[in-house]
């Protein structure tokens, strides 16, 4: 009988046991799951910002027609840039800073990277990376790639050794190093450029920003279209659009931009025309001529042209055996561009003839904007501005009353 008992008191202990290892797996499974959801909870509470916005570091957020661009790494640029050293700097605008760079294949890159304090974002970003992906010419210049990195936007282009436009017109050394004829050749090549971007593209794109320093000169001062952030894509047979936001730069904007909000391809012809007188003269759109220094460039000009008078608009450092008949045709194309009326203005098409022909042009009427209380009267009653620059760096937002 004793026996028994103890025979049945040994057979419960080990099923104890079994019941012991059992809660203690149970517990400690528990306790590592637990500390497992602590720890990504905690990972996720903490996680740095940049790497939240990892996935603008990849071309997922653009178009199918942006696979073919680079998408560089940070430390490739900073690599190629020397930690964007001042040295390496060379130009500064509305939407940051460019930095002269070399890959480690030895190719020489231009880098514009967006300042921080930049009124432009990543829209504007995002829309010059798909927009200058669609375009392949020889006087636009050409996007090789893009970096993002946290809050930073990096835009990779190809190098061009000359820099902008602007550094030679209004630079009383470097301007006489552009004689007459490659005057020409920079205006007959901002034209080509102009040309395929509303004809000859698949789209029609409408550059919104067309100024001196958006031309970038090559080794040869071949002339290159730069800077498509406020460009537009437009479709073949569309006219124009209206904004409620206006970009551009003081000086360039035509005035149904400025006052309705209208663009088109003529917008793009006004700032154009505005150019072709800044080439000829050496003259900036920002400052006042003439007898009294109450017109602004456009204005001096068609004075002078009127009067009979348009050699005296031409700039000083070039000499007397350059054509005066080719420069006073240009004078006139670029006194048509800048008409009032955006509908009396010629189209790329047209300037392009005139530019090859010699067949008489038009006497050209007023330009807009040409004194200085007709430019105060229109701040005044139609706009204001909340960002301008006496260098000419663009406007980020003009805004009607």
């Amino acid at each position: 009988m004793d026996l028994n008992i103890w025979s049945t008191k040994g057979e419960d202990r080990p099923r104890k046991k079994d019941r012991l290892k059992i809660i203690l797996t149970v517990v400690a499974a528990s306790v590592l799951l637990c500390s497992a959801i602590i720890v990504i909870l905690w990972r996720r509470m903490f996680k740095p910002k940049g790497r939240r916005k990892a996935v603008t570091d990849s071309a997922e957020n653009f178009p199918d027609n942006t696979v073919h661009l680079k998408v560089f790494s940070f430390s490739d640029i900073e690599e190629a840039t020397d930690r964007f050293s001042d040295t390496n700097m060379i130009g500064k605008g509305g939407y940051g800073t460019v930095y002269e760079g070399i890959l480690q294949d030895g190719q020489k890159i231009a880098v514009k990277k967006r300042s921080q304090g930049s009124a432009q974002g990543f829209e504007e970003f995002k829309n010059e990376v798909t927009v200058t992906a669609r375009l392949q010419h020889v006087n636009l210049v050409q996007l090789l790639g893009f970096c993002t990195h946290r809050e930073e936007q990096m835009l990779v282009y190809e190098y061009m050794p000359n820099k902008s436009l602007d550094s030679y017109l209004f630079d009383p050394t470097r301007r006489c190093l552009l004689d007459w004829r490659n005057r020409v050749d920079i205006i007959e090549g901002i034209v080509q450029g102009l040309l395929y971007l509303q004809e000859y593209s698949r789209v029609r794109i409408i550059h919104r920003d067309i100024k001196a320093s958006n031309i970038l000169l090559n080794d040869k001062l071949k002339p290159k279209i730069s800077d498509f952030g406020m460009a537009r894509i437009f479709a073949k047979d569309e006219l124009e659009a209206n904004s409620c936001k206006i970009v551009g730069t003081y000086g360039y904007v035509p005035p149904e931009y400025v006052k309705s909000g209208i663009y088109s391809t003529k917008s793009d012809v006004y700032s154009f025309g505005v150019l072709i007188l800044q080439i000829i003269s050496g003259m900036r759109t920002t400052r006042l001529y003439g007898e009294h220094e109450n017109l602004y460039l456009a204005g001096y000009a068609y004075e002078l042209w009127k009067e009979g008078k348009g050699m005296e608009f031409m700039d000083t450092s070039l000499d007397d055996t350059s054509s005066p008949c080719k420069l006073l045709r240009c004078m006139n194309i670029a006194l048509l561009c800048v008409q009032e009326n955006a509908n009396d203005r010629p189209s790329m098409l047209e300037i392009s003839s005139m530019l090859r022909s010699e067949s008489s042009l038009r006497f050209p009427k007023k330009p807009a904007f040409s004194t200085e209380n007709e430019v105060r009267e229109a701040n005044d009653e139609k706009m204001h501005i909340e960002v301008c620059s006496i260098n000419e760096v663009t406007i980020s937002e003009l805004v009607a009353r």
